[in-house]
């Protein structure tokens, strides 16, 4: 059982900490944990710190966190738990720390939010292809109400095509549902075809999908398996007109044969990740008229970060009531997340 105020820090940049503590989220993390200064450790390498990291027992971390190594567990006999107020732990943990039995977890669930609603608001824009239209240059754009003649304009009668039943994956579903002029399908080799239907979208396989839907918006994790698992004859399996939104890792779609099919005017694109990020400045993509590339807006900024901040707390409350955690994460989980 953790003692009831656990020895706590954050662990974090210092750009990280200014943004996910306010005042009101730093006086719950000293409520919930003996945290003695400093609160906020930006080098847990410093020599200084030895005497500190021996007696923490918890730990609050986000970006700029550093790899639980066994050079840094060393330094930690009393460590049982970090709570990420980020999304992906993977930069974080090492083999030492699941032999070290160490509890993890995640705040990608609250991360998901804002991804879910980008992706949300870029499928009904897309529908208008008001971002391409606003994106082209003026002496491209049709005459006042040229549009109204084009049939493919609009979100009625729309087939929009998730790639990856994941917690954004998810989420985007279920906020796909309360318009009707849309159909929704969902590919996934892992999820449960009953999940997916009572979510309100089907499951079918993704060379099935493709020629099927209007919009695909990628919400895969990256990983060796997924590496560009949108390539040219998945481009190639998409309708003329199609649009490929992508805010969930660059390394899933091939940038060259997107831009190949891109650079015909056969099909649009949103990028809100890329490979590499940014792209080079030589990258065809970022001069297509038909390609929009926001630098990684999706996810949690601004106010939305207190967000990730409120997991993690709420997941040492957990801790220190001797409750399981809400978002644990563990080896095994790794092989099928980002």
């Amino acid at each position: 059982m953790p003692s009831s105020r656990p020895r706590a820090h954050a662990i974090m940049s210092a750009e990280a900490f200014e943004l996910l503590f306010d005042d009101a989220r730093r006086r719950r993390f000293a409520d919930l944990a003996d945290v003695r200064a400093p609160m906020h450790i930006v080098d847990p390498a410093d020599p200084a710190l030895d005497t500190v990291l021996a007696e923490a027992e918890v730990l609050v971390t986000s970006w700029g966190a550093p790899r639980f190594d066994a050079a840094l567990l060393r330094r930690m006999p009393r460590l049982r738990a970090v709570f990420h107020a980020a999304g992906s732990v993977r930069t974080l943990v090492s083999e030492e720390f699941w032999q070290r039995g160490v509890r993890i977890t995640t705040a990608a669930d609250a991360n998901a939010v804002p991804v879910a609603e980008f992706t949300l608001a870029t499928i009904l824009l897309t529908g208008k292809r008001a971002l391409v239209h606003v994106h082209a240059a003026p002496s491209a754009q049709k005459p006042w109400g040229g549009n109204l003649r084009e049939d493919a304009l609009g979100n009625l009668d729309r087939t929009i095509g998730i790639v990856g039943f994941s917690r954004v994956g998810r989420r985007v579903v279920d906020l796909l549902r309360p318009f009707p002029g849309l159909r929704t399908l969902v590919a996934d080799p892992f999820a449960d075809a009953e999940e997916v239907t009572a979510a309100g979208a089907r499951l079918m396989p993704l060379h099935e999908m493709l020629p099927l839907v209007d919009v695909l918006s990628l919400h895969a994790p990256a990983l060796p398996s997924t590496h560009h698992m949108i390539g040219a004859a998945q481009l190639a399996a998409l309708r003329t007109g199609a649009t490929v939104i992508n805010t969930a890792r660059g390394a899933l779609l091939d940038h060259d044969a997107l831009a190949a099919e891109c650079r015909t005017g056969r099909l649009d694109a949103v990028l809100d990740v890329t490979d590499p990020e940014p792209l080079p400045p030589e990258s065809p993509l970022l001069t297509m008229p038909n390609v929009i590339i926001t630098p990684h807006l999706a996810g949690s900024l601004g106010s939305e970060t207190r967000r990730l901040t409120d997991s993690a707390l709420d997941e040492l409350e957990a801790y220190t009531r001797g409750t399981a955690p809400h978002h644990p994460m563990d080896s095994a989980s790794l092989t099928r997340s980002a």
